[in-house]
């Protein structure tokens, strides 16, 4: 703060002109006040048109460059006021000048940041980024904006964004529900039809951000669009794709199981026609007891054949009970080693400790003597087959199918040829063998699946050419008898 005379030349100066520009009280009165200014500034008369315009208008305000007495330049808020006296003659002038430097540089930084968020969100051009009003009125728009939705900014500002939404949507009130959720949760995001400026519609996904002062009042709200019908279509069209494929497995697995039964019922049925032809031919004399024992084999083979179907589909009556699975394969053991010859070496681990199931004793034993049977022809040249039990506490997602809980654990497993991973994930299915025509029916291990799982159980296979197979049914443990047993 210091006084000039008319012609501008300094004759006061206070400490903080001092500070500001680096020069003694003794250093600058009696200096004309343009040394301040950059050379520039002075070449081009400025400090004398602000005397002139402080005493024609009665004061002078600017923002601009000044020197420091080391040549540094600040930015200087500068005002300059005339003094008259009583007469009202000009006697000299007030000068106030501020360093402003901090905040222009603030200012600047800020106006720079803002040019670069401006210019990122024009440069984007694969969403629709822009700025609403309180009420839903567009503000702003970036180039993604006018490449989704076909608008120019000037088409679109100060319209209600409620025109990109499709009359159904209108009617409804989506709009405003939009709004209305953003401002009270802070944020919404959905997905949705959304129409164009050629009425075409897309499946667009949507950002909306309320955006609020340092008062918390709602200023405006932030939206996002980007438009994902590629993407839409192509997961439909995936979709589509699944379904047909699995259109067609379902197609194919049974054409497979209508041929096989078609097949194997044909030849059962054939012994049985051919038997009653010959009986009809013969009427008068006795039975050929080869020929009815032959007709009568094949009945029992179609029925056996029916109770692998039935087990497979899980409509088979079963006869649950409670049984503890080791009784039941110590009672079944003199059946159980006649499934094998002498090359084959059977070992029974049986658990020393193992909870009750309820399950169907019959039909447990010809699951365990499909099992075994199937172990036994994968070793033509003879070895060893284990049968084994364990109680076992499966944790949640250990078997997928299975909660997660206790269950009794029987394992028949061999070390013979072993099975591809492709040939493994197929062995349960009806009618699919690896053996030659005419040495198996390839129910066998289907008859299996349908049984453990009718039986609230399941199974898991392992196997690898040449390192045997192994193959593990759960059953659940009945804890019922405990749970009375504590009350």
């Amino acid at each position: 703060m210091y006084m000039l005379s008319p012609e501008g030349i300094v004759n006061s100066w206070n400490a903080g002109a001092q500070r500001f520009k680096g020069y003694t009280a003794e250093e600058i009165i009696g200096q004309h006040f343009s040394k301040f200014y950059p050379a520039e500034d002075q070449e081009s008369g400025k400090p004398s048109r602000a005397l002139r315009i402080a005493a024609e208008q009665g004061k002078y305000e600017e923002e601009g460059w000044r020197v420091h007495k080391n040549g540094r330049r600040f930015w200087a808020s500068v005002v300059l006021d005339p003094i008259r006296d009583d007469a009202g003659q000009l006697i000299g002038f007030a000068k106030i000048t501020r360093d402003v430097t901090e905040r222009r540089q603030a200012q600047e930084a800020l106006r720079a940041s803002e040019e670069r968020f401006r210019l990122l969100v024009q440069g984007v051009t694969d969403y629709a980024i822009y700025m609403l009003s309180p009420s839903g009125q567009v503000t702003n728009w970036n180039q993604g904006a006018q490449r989704i939705k076909g608008y120019t900014e000037n088409e679109v500002l100060g319209t209600s964004f409620s025109r990109f939404y499709t009359p159904e949507d209108q009617e409804a009130g989506i709009p405003a529900a939009a709004l209305r959720k953003a401002a009270d949760d802070g944020r919404t995001e959905m997905e949705g039809w959304r129409v164009r400026k050629d009425g075409t519609r897309f499946w667009a996904h949507v950002i909306i951000d309320a955006i609020r002062n340092d008062m918390g009042d709602l200023i405006g709200f932030a939206k996002i669009t980007r438009d994902i019908t590629e993407r839409m279509e192509t997961a439909r069209a995936l979709e589509q794709a699944r379904e047909a494929l699995f259109q067609a497995q379902k197609m194919d697995a049974i054409g497979k199981l209508t041929g096989g039964i078609a097949h194997d019922f044909n030849n059962l049925l054939a012994v049985i026609v051919s038997g009653l032809e010959r009986l009809k031919s013969r009427p008068d004399d006795a039975p050929n007891p080869k020929v009815l024992a032959s007709m009568e084999r094949a009945a029992n083979r179609a029925s056996s054949l029916t109770e692998q179907l039935l087990a497979f589909a899980r409509k088979q009556p079963l006869k649950r009970e409670r049984h503890n699975l080791n009784e039941l394969l110590r009672t079944f053991d003199p059946v159980l080693q006649q499934v094998t010859d002498r090359t084959v070496r059977v070992h029974f681990n049986l658990a020393a400790t193992l909870g009750e199931v309820m399950v169907d004793a019959t039909q447990f034993e010809v699951a365990i003597l499909n099992l075994m049977t199937n172990s036994r022809d994968a070793m033509p040249k003879g070895g060893n087959l284990t049968v084994s039990t364990e109680e076992v506490i499966l944790r949640p997602g250990e078997i997928p199918s299975l909660p997660a809980g206790r269950y009794a654990k029987v394992t028949v497993s061999d070390d013979g040829d072993g099975m591809t991973a492709e040939v493994a994930a197929r062995a349960f299915e009806p009618f699919f063998t690896t053996k030659p025509v005419g040495e198996g029916t390839g129910m066998g291990l289907s008859q299996v699946f349908g049984f453990v799982k009718q039986s609230d159980g399941d199974l898991t296979i392992h196997s690898a050419p040449g390192q045997g197979t192994s193959i593990s049914v759960y059953l659940p443990v009945d804890n019922s008898l405990e749970s009375g047993k504590a009350e």
